[in-house]
């Protein structure tokens, strides 16, 4: 009796393989259930992508098939990059690049192209928001401006050509830009770049083709980073530092709440922060922008009472400290309210920073957990102040 192999299964379960070598999950029942899971929901998304032809404009680029709420949903700050990978490219069978396969590129000489104070003004400028610089250190940030360099663009000139190979990842500093796919031999526009956005790290960072055609639109610069220089300094350094997230994410109790699925989008998107013994980082009164976790070091809670306002007695004190795998500045985002107390480094202390929009995105399971907290807090100011009308205001 012949045995016909159902179309696609073939290529699923090679997906599923790629991903299991790769992560290496001790429970692979529990991981083929995550990923099965999502990549039904990424079909599901699809086809509402498929159906959906409102325009957005968030993030600096338009896409003509991604409604306004798929992209707020977005891990990435780089939609183009995102839409490409999802609908040009194969999400998980591409062959993503190894870091370790190019030791090589480690010593390769520093390129280094010179600017004036204004362009590298400019360039800093461009690059802030930049999700993939996002968890480099200052002097890995500075190295990598030393190594970009300037590219001026006239009307319909194509920066890269679906299809080719990558050379560079570019950063708009300024101009419009249209993503250009073929589609049945046509090339039809998908999106647009407005002034800002990056673009050209799917086919560096999976050694796959080009997924599209970026066409300027009008007179406009860019920076360029050349593809040695971008593995070194960060596919690599993102590569071990998202090992080390996701080894110490999976030691933080509050977030064993989470599906496998969502702690890997955790790493996605979360930033490292370093601070000095003492130094502030959170402000009492302050409007409340980011989630803090305690990666190494100590931080010291501190309080000024409301209800003790003017009086001459009423300095700061101390009502928590927080260690290795701890959290602070919930409070705000969960109320709604300002910080209630300030918070300083007790020695060098390093901090993984989840701002509010991935906070709310992404910890919301996690929320009713926050909540139980308030209590013991409410509990602290009453035997220090007498009274918890602090968190109140």
């Amino acid at each position: 009796m012949s045995i016909e192999i159902p179309a696609g299964l073939t290529d699923l379960l090679q997906g599923y393989t790629v991903e299991v070598l790769q992560r290496r999950p001790p429970d692979l029942v529990e991981f083929a259930i995550q990923y099965f899971t999502r990549l039904q929901d990424s079909r599901k998304h699809d086809r509402h992508v498929k159906e959906s032809l409102a325009d957005s404009t968030q993030k600096g680029v338009a896409f003509d098939s991604i409604s306004a709420e798929s992209n707020e949903d977005e891990d990435s700050d780089d939609a183009y990059s995102d839409v490409c990978h999802s609908h040009f490219a194969p999400p998980v069978c591409a062959e993503a690049y190894n870091p370790d396969d190019d030791e090589d590129e480690d010593f390769e000489p520093r390129v280094v192209h010179s600017k004036s104070d204004e362009q590298r003004r400019r360039l800093q400028d461009a690059c802030r928001d930049i999700l993939l610089f996002k968890t480099l250190d200052q002097e890995q940030f500075s190295e990598v401006l030393d190594g970009m360099f300037q590219v001026l663009v006239k009307p319909q000139e194509h920066i890269i050509n679906q299809g080719e190979d990558g050379d560079n990842f570019y950063v708009i500093e300024r101009g419009v830009y249209d993503v250009i796919v073929l589609i049945d031999g046509v090339g039809k526009c998908v999106g647009k770049y407005d002034n800002k956005g990056s673009f050209g790290e799917l086919a560096l960072m999976y050694n796959t083709p080009r997924s599209a055609t970026i066409m300027a639109t009008q007179e406009g610069a860019l920076w360029g980073l050349d593809r040695v220089t971008f593995h070194r300094l960060i596919v690599k350094n993102n590569a071990k530092k998202r090992k080390m997230y996701e080894a110490f994410i999976e030691c933080v109790p509050l977030l064993k709440a989470l599906e496998l699925s969502e702690r890997m989008k955790i790493v996605d998107v979360v930033g490292m922060r370093a601070f000095k013994d003492e130094e502030c980082i959170i402000t009492q009164g302050e409007k409340a922008d980011c989630f803090y976790i305690v990666e190494s070091g100590q931080v010291k809670i501190m309080i000024v009472s409301k209800t003790k306002a003017g009086q001459l007695d009423n300095a700061e004190v101390e009502i928590a400290r927080c260690s290795r795998g701890q959290y602070f500045g919930e409070l705000a985002l969960v109320t709604n309210k300002p910080r209630a107390a300030s918070v300083y480094a007790v020695g060098d202390t390093k901090c993984l920073v989840i701002d509010i929009q991935a906070f709310e995105r992404l910890l919301g399971s996690c929320k009713e957990i926050m909540k139980r907290n308030i209590s013991q807090y409410e509990n602290q100011l009453v035997a220090l102040f007498g009274s918890s009308v602090d968190l109140k205001h």
